[in-house]
């Protein structure tokens, strides 16, 4: 897909983030946007300072994890547009480690992280293909798909799982010689919200405070992990990223060179059967 003007781009997660700097980037190509997020607010902050600039926007808040929402905003965009070329399924969060995490922190992070791209892929997929005409879909997991450190555990799940699915469909698309190709985007440390992403957890998933949680240990890594995520790359270039493998029908999308390596030792930590590598905070 090289030709982006007049074309029509749905996106999850739009409101803030690398989905904001998406929509951003699809504006200034031209195209028509779509932008889903669960966050009223900030969707309509969004929807309003990308329409004063002359772009064709609609706003739809959007549970991912619910299927009916996710085919609301199908609806809502054929609808408008008429047609979808690019999807970026994007909204994500995160919570909770594997041995200590509750039910909830796996239902709020598998329901949007895993269940979000699974009923993007389900329901826009058939529309473009039926469309017959160039389009690109792009899945947002994370160097948390690709390798797997002690911190995050249910988030390395859910984003390994998104690298498979991809991967998967890329090949289910090109045994059908598909118009519509696919990406994963697994990105590094990204400067945006996202440690604050339990602002929007839905109250019947929340936790009780657990006490944990509140030890020196827990809080320290907790700064870390926040940290690092402030001192991580501006979501332009992550955008900037996304349009360039678009261009150049790249599949694996890694904003970081370091990536590389880490995902070289775990190769080699299977390939020599040997314990895993834990990998360091990419920064």
């Amino acid at each position: 897909m090289k030709e982006f003007r007049d074309k029509v781009a749905v996106i999850t997660g739009a409101a803030s983030g690398i989905g904001r700097a998406i929509a951003e980037r699809c504006v200034r190509e031209g195209m028509a946007v779509v932008l889903a997020d669960i966050e009223q607010p900030a969707l309509d902050n969004a929807c309003h300072e990308l329409a004063s600039r002359g772009a064709k926007v609609v706003a739809v808040r959007t549970d991912v994890s619910r299927a009916e929402d996710i085919e609301a905003l199908a609806q809502k965009t054929l609808e408008q547009f008429g047609a979808v070329h690019l999807l970026v399924n994007n909204a994500g969060v995160g919570s909770g480690a594997v041995a200590r995490g509750t039910l909830a922190d796996w239902q709020w992070t598998l329901g949007v992280n895993l269940w979000g791209v699974i009923h993007g892929v389900h329901v826009f997929t058939p529309h473009m293909l039926k469309q017959d005409t160039e389009g690109h879909i792009v899945n947002t997991a994370s160097i948390a798909g690709l390798v797997s450190g002690e911190a995050g555990g249910i988030y390395n799940v859910s984003k390994h799982a998104v690298v498979a699915l991809s991967e998967t469909l890329y090949h289910e698309l090109a045994q059908m010689s598909a118009k519509v190709k696919v990406s994963v985007l697994c990105p590094g440390f990204v400067s945006t919200r996202f440690y604050e992403c339990e602002r929007n957890r839905p109250p019947e998933l929340q936790n009780e405070v657990r006490p944990e949680d509140l030890t020196p240990e827990a809080q320290a890594k907790k700064q870390a992990v926040e940290k690092a995520i402030k001192a991580g790359i501006p979501p332009n270039e992550v955008a900037d990223c996304v349009f360039q493998a678009i261009e150049h029908d790249d599949f694996y999308i890694l904003t970081h060179p370091e990536i590389k390596t880490l995902v070289r030792v775990r190769m080699e930590d299977i390939i020599q059967n040997r314990q895993p590598t834990t990998p360091p905070l990419i920064e």
